[in-house]
């Protein structure tokens, strides 16, 4: 068989987090970047252009009026046209206006330029491309560095042009500083950010640590390990639900600790019985007859202990009970009514609770019974036990009074433990002492509780108090 290949990655989850915001940081600060580029670029082509076709609409209307403005006459000569039209004319540090005109085979030139152009040379052969190009606008280098152009062709004789020039070296300088400015703002932006990421995400991560942590320090014997829940968020859900989880396995793991050692201990004292009688049996069948009917008497309370202690271990299960909406009169009723088939006493229905209350009947009636035998085991025959319920402050109580021995004082917070047995009378009593705790188990599964009134020598009131109404989250039947 193939090894399976493990899925996954040894890169921690703080740097993954930090790489990721970095890589959509990056990813934004590129994007605005270029964006950016393209503004400034297109913005210095734009007023290129745009003082370009200014220059040339200003000259347009200057020649269609061709009058002097010093003396009113109009103007016929090219050259004085372009000499009086750049004399009104203002250029900027980069703008260039050049009157041209054709004499004897040359090229004669009145010019116009900022201060930073007036030492620029302009070649005849530069010129002679401008002049005579097929198109009405372009771009030359020249020593200055690029120059864009837009041409009027001037309807004289002799031939004349006149050119607008724009030279975009120190506009583009101007973006190139603004671009170059932009990119080390983002890596400082990108440095900080991964910076911060990497500080968030050790914070966020914390609470991931502690949980980890936690779960390395746990074992089988030591669930004790609870997370602290700080916040609201996402985070502080996972730590509540993590500590649910270990109360839990707690539970459980104590539920499983407490079944093998209770157990451990209450059965180990009838397999010993049953394997002393087995071992000096003789051959007489009286006496065969006899230690079988120990063994049997023996295993039949193994029996019941397992029996019991399986239902112990039950009842911290969450289907352990099956609640519904029933009649308390009639629940109480059939109490009654079976309690009377386990011993010959003097059974008297007390109280009858009214109305419904959402309770499991099983599992009560199972409580209820178990308390009857309880009063039973501690009364004589013909002796009144009382049974009743009643329903207070939205709380159902079901409760057995006998007239036996009662409970002395120290005894009653302790009586519905597993294995515990009051003072009174114990000599005579062979049960395991798990009834009273099987009671307490059906009443807090309920989220109610059990209870003892009794006086020493008084005899004594067992009950149990439940809700009559579903606790949150309790599904209705």
């Amino acid at each position: 068989m193939a090894e399976q290949r493990v899925r996954g990655t040894r890169i921690p989850a703080r740097a993954q987090i930090m790489c990721w915001l970095v890589l959509v940081m990056t990813a934004g600060l590129a994007t605005v970047v270029l964006l950016v580029v393209e503004f400034e670029y297109d913005a210095v082509t734009d007023r290129v252009n745009r003082s370009l076709e200014q220059d040339a609409a200003e000259f347009r209307t200057f020649a269609a009026a061709g009058v002097d403005p010093a003396t009113g006459r109009p103007i016929t000569d090219p050259g004085v046209l372009f000499l009086r039209h750049l004399e009104a004319q203002y250029t900027d540090q980069a703008e260039l206006l050049l009157g041209i005109t054709e004499q004897g085979g040359r090229l004669g030139v009145v010019r116009q330029t900022g201060e930073r152009l007036r030492e620029v040379p302009l070649e005849e052969p530069l010129l002679r491309r401008i002049v005579f190009a097929d198109q009405g606008s372009g771009a030359v280098p020249t020593a200055a560095g690029e120059m864009r152009w837009l041409r009027v062709d001037v309807d004289t004789r002799p031939r004349a042009w006149f050119v607008a020039g724009y030279f975009t070296g120190p506009a583009e300088a101007e973006a190139d500083n603004t671009v170059r400015t932009l990119v080390v703002v983002s890596l400082v932006a990108l440095v900080l950010g991964a910076g911060v990421s990497w500080l968030v995400a050790g914070q966020i991560l914390a609470p991931v640590r502690t949980v980890r942590h936690a779960a390395a320090r746990l074992t089988e014997h030591d669930l004790t390990h609870r997370i602290p829940v700080r916040g609201r968020d996402d985070i502080a859900a996972l730590a509540e639900q993590f500590n649910a989880m270990l109360d839990r396995l707690e539970t459980a793991f104590g539920t499983h600790r407490q079944f093998l050692d209770d157990a451990g201990h209450e059965l180990r004292t009838p397999i010993t019985i049953v394997r002393g009688h087995l071992e000096v049996m003789g051959e007489d069948p009286a006496e065969r007859a006899e230690v079988v009917r120990l063994c049997t008497d023996e295993l039949d309370r193994m029996a019941r202990i397992v029996d019991d202690l399986l239902l112990l271990a039950k009842a911290q299960r969450p289907d352990f009970l099956r609640p519904e909406w029933t009649s308390l009169p009639e629940l109480t009723t059939d109490i009654d009514a079976k309690a009377r088939a386990i011993a010959p006493r003097e059974w008297t229905l007390e109280a009858l609770g009214e109305g419904e209350v959402f309770v499991d009947p099983q599992r009560v009636t199972q409580a209820v019974l178990q308390l009857a035998q309880n009063a039973v085991q501690y009364t004589e025959p013909g002796t009144v036990i009382r049974i009743g319920s009643a329903v207070r402050h939205g709380q159902v109580s079901f409760w057995v009074t006998d007239t036996g021995p009662g409970v002395q004082a120290e005894d009653a917070h302790r009586i519905f433990e597993r294995f515990a047995r009051g003072a009174a009378g114990t000599a005579e009593r062979t049960g395991a002492g798990l009834g009273l705790a099987i009671v307490k188990a059906i009443a807090e599964a309920h989220h109610g509780s059990a209870h003892v009134l009794s006086e020493s020598g008084r005899g004594a009131t067992f009950g149990i108090e439940l809700p009559c109404r579903p606790q949150p989250g309790e599904e209705q039947q």
